[in-house]
């Protein structure tokens, strides 16, 4: 017999976010007294936000309302923001009362007028900006700055202190909240997710982080799904499935929800304390279960679903149009209050019945039975040190880099694999630093060559064992090699860790780095903003490794061939970003122990992990790198004279490449001069006026000489080099040669002709480009045509290249 299914209907009542409280934890944990102060403080957040976004004077309507105290541009968001708050003082309760270290975490796109707001009132806020005193003068200065040129903007940018979020870009809140969790084991991240957010791939895949958290070495995250109904102008997915589909949703994550929904405000702050302390006190049980046991087990970690209006608070319509409760409340409610006396009349009734007179004093200092329910000194969210992680980073210790260096005897005689000895130092840095270090990657640590952590620390992994998993997965409850197929998630992990005071190092594939240009883009923008605030400590920089490069994508093909990250990268400040293409092992080393010990970078590492010739000692690397760029003496024969050409190469297999042409060259014109130069520092070729790093004029014409061809074989797109070069002497005679999206299932040597960056190609370059050779150099490139020609037959039937191309070596 077939089974009968019935349908869930589901009432658009029971997803209303109106009326009497309703929770999946009952009680009154608030006392009648506690209950109106909770609820006074929380309308003096609510009042603030309201004078950020509307007012420029006047600040605590000591006088009626007139259009000169209305801000000329009205900017900013409501929607979130009552929320955002009634949140926030929630968990001061609790760190108050429970001597709790938290944080919080806004992930809710520009709702920093919830978080401002109670920052500014429990003082931090104006001990970091004076100017923004706790009186009516530095009130009207607060108000003023909020979305204002000059000012801050409307996100938790990194001038608010307690802030590690910025918010800018949606999808980050859960995996910043975890990086900041890890090895923090009494640390408490807060982090409210925006039903918006939610629709973002990123942070869909982010609810996985509760497999990721230890409950004996690291601290909690407590998610806040904060549904509210709508974005700018349409419904959101997560309010509008019912109560046991979301709550499904949730479970099948991993979490527990616990929901909060209503709008009456008495009933929801009881609601909401309760559920809060609830949660608190099953983090503190799960921990404590596993820390007296020694046994690390994954809980099904508490998560609260809060289901509030939109604009909670706002007048309910304005001109016929529903605005409470509807996305015309996401932004400014009321946006003609300036010359229109209706909706200035509804704002000044609104921002009264907050009753500020009974909040403030005549100073305009919130009263001290209101001030006394913040937590105070470094319990203040807003005054965490984890949410300024300099003040508690601590320099890594570091093996001596050279003791993994490769050794040989002469420059390119034998190959060995770039990144793996790269993986022993960093094995050894790991245990050395066994609680401020982790490794992220998107399930590639070994498949990077990068397996030798595993000899100190394994991947993380608290969820089912097989027994074929004893057999190299190299899982562990205590693993610090951090895995999941998501760039987002381990981006975002990283970047969490990093600036709550910790170091790291993530690795992936160069074609699927593009995954996270814009989180890298949003981190970038934060170190920057960082620099400019001398209250925020330096943190470590983000170390990124790029390899599985394109020019050993022949099996992968042409889906996993784009170098275009480094041009992402060039668009960013120059103060923050750094590019690195170490042409061999020693090289390799060389900067990843100068990027480790780095602060408030983005070091960006680019190195392949297969087989690749070897051309400089340990010695000769130190000294190569340090300089970033140079003259490779042992493959240049100018000393004493003008060259007749230059070339130059970035990148592993271009500067292979280019190293065979000048061979090729100078065995059929002897006679022919040739500078061979090297880049390891890519922001060398750029002006030093134009980055910290670049080369002064004079030391590029030096180089690079003012008026002879330039062949210039480069590992990305040949035109980011033309970005950076295109104001020095002799931009007009630099020829480059990079990838140009022509690729397919080729061998190495296939996919470098097809490109031009193979030494045929270069060599034929440079016979069109030096005066002497193209009067007597036709029978060379005709010789170099048939040899191309040559590679393309051998590869199609045998599937490898020749043995005289992939078994090339520099001739003694």
């Amino acid at each position: 017999m077939t089974p009968v299914i019935e349908k869930q209907h589901c009432s658009s009542d029971s997803l209303s976010a109106y009326g009497i409280a309703r929770s999946t934890i009952s009680g009154s944990p608030l006392s009648p007294a506690e209950l109106r102060k909770t609820d006074a403080y929380w309308r003096a957040c609510n009042y603030l936000a309201l004078g950020m976004i509307y007012l420029q004077d006047n600040p605590l309507l000591k006088e009626p309302l007139k259009p000169e105290h209305i801000k000329n541009r009205l900017l900013g968001h409501w929607g979130s923001s009552p929320g955002l708050a009634f949140t926030y003082i929630h968990l001061n309760r609790l760190i108050k009362k429970l001597d709790l270290n938290m944080i919080f975490m806004a992930g809710p796109g520009h709702g920093a007028p919830g978080v401002l707001a109670p920052c500014y009132l429990e003082g931090a806020y104006s001990e970091v900006y004076p100017d923004k005193s706790e009186d009516e003068r530095g009130l009207r200065e607060f108000f003023k700055q909020f979305s204002f040129p000059g000012g801050i903007g409307s996100h938790c940018t990194p001038e608010t202190p307690g802030s590690i979020h910025e918010g800018g870009e949606l999808g980050y809140v859960l995996s910043h909240a975890c990086g900041a969790a890890f090895d923090n084991p009494d640390l408490i991240v807060a982090a409210v997710v925006g039903d918006g957010e939610s629709e973002t791939g990123p942070l869909a895949t982010s609810w996985h982080i509760s497999k990721f958290l230890s409950p004996i070495r690291d601290g909690a995250v407590l998610p806040i799904l904060h549904l509210n109904g709508y974005k700018i102008n349409n419904p959101t997915l997560l309010a509008r499935i019912s109560h046991q589909e979301l709550e499904q949703l949730m479970r099948g994550y991993g979490w527990t929800p616990y929901f909060v929904e209503g709008s009456d405000p008495d009933s929801m702050h009881q609601a909401m304390a309760a559920t809060v302390e609830h949660c608190v006190q099953e983090i503190r049980n799960a921990q404590l279960e596993c820390r007296q046991t020694g046994v690390a087990r994954r809980p099904l970690w508490p998560m609260i679903v809060l289901r509030s209006p939109k604009g909670w608070g706002a007048p309910l319509e304005v001109g016929g149009h529903r605005v409470e409760g509807f996305w015309r409340a996401h932004q400014v409610p009321l946006t003609e209050v300036k010359k229109n006396a209706e909706q200035s009349r509804i704002l000044e009734e609104w921002m009264r019945a907050h009753k500020p007179e009974e909040l403030f004093d005549q100073n305009g200092k919130l009263i001290p039975e209101l001030k006394e329910l913040a937590p105070v000194g470094q319990r203040r969210m807003s005054a965490n040190p984890h949410a300024n992680g300099g003040i508690l980073k601590k320099a890594l210790r570091l093996p001596p880099f050279c003791d993994y260096a490769v050794k040989f005897d002469r420059p390119g005689a034998i190959e060995a694999e770039n990144v793996a000895p790269l993986g022993a130092f960093l094995r050894d840095v790991m245990k050395l630093n066994m609680t401020n270090f982790r490794v992220f990657g998107p399930d590639e640590t070994t498949s990077n060559k990068l397996q030798a952590i595993y000899q100190v620390a394994k991947k993380f992994w608290l969820a089912e064992y097989f027994p074929e998993d004893q057999d190299g997965s190299e899982l562990a409850p205590d693993g610090r090699v951090i895995e999941m197929l998501s760039e987002h998630t381990m981006e975002g992990m990283l970047e969490g860790y990093l600036l709550t005071g910790r170091n790291g190092f993530i690795s992936s594939y160069e074609a699927f780095v593009h995954v996270i240009d814009s989180m890298f883009n949003q981190h970038a923008k934060w170190l920057s903003i960082c620099n400019q605030l001398s209250w925020r400590r330096d943190i470590a920089s983000l170390n990124l490794l790029i390899t599985s490069t394109v020019w050993r994508q022949d099996h992968n093909g042409f889906t996993h061939q784009d170098p275009g990250f480094l041009d992402v990268v060039l668009n960013k400040s120059a103060a923050v970003t750094r590019i690195y293409l170490p042409p061999d092992v020693n090289c390799l080393l060389s900067v990843a122990d100068h990027c480790l010990r780095s602060e408030n970078y983005i070091n960006v590492i680019v190195s392949d992990k297969q087989l690749h010739l070897q051309y400089l000692n340990i010695e000769a690397a130190i000294e190569h790198c340090t300089k970033g760029i140079g003259i490779w003496d042992w493959a240049s024969n100018d000393r004493g004279c003008e060259p007749d050409v230059v070339f130059a190469s970035a990148g592993d297999i271009p500067t292979q490449e280019a190293l065979a042409a000048t061979v090729l060259l100078r065995e059929e014109f002897p006679d022919i001069k040739v500078r061979f130069i090297n880049v390891v520092d890519l922001f060398k070729l750029e002006p030093n006026t134009e980055h910290p790093h670049g080369l002064p004029d004079k030391d590029f014409d030096s180089l690079f000489t003012t008026d002879k061809p330039i062949i210039f074989n480069f590992h990305g797109y040949p035109w980011l080099i033309h970005r950076l070069t295109y104001r020095r002497t002799n931009h007009k005679n630099l020829h480059v040669r990079g990838y140009k999206e022509k690729g397919n299932i080729n061998t190495p040597m296939e996919l470098a002709i097809n490109n031009e960056t193979d030494r045929f190609s270069l060599a034929i370059d440079a016979i069109d480009r030096v005066p002497k050779l193209q009067r007597i150099g036709a029978h060379a490139k005709e010789k170099f045509r048939n040899r191309q020609i040559a590679c393309r037959r051998y590869a199609y039937e045998h599937g490898i290249d020749a043995p005289g191309i992939a078994g090339w070596r520099w001739p003694q």
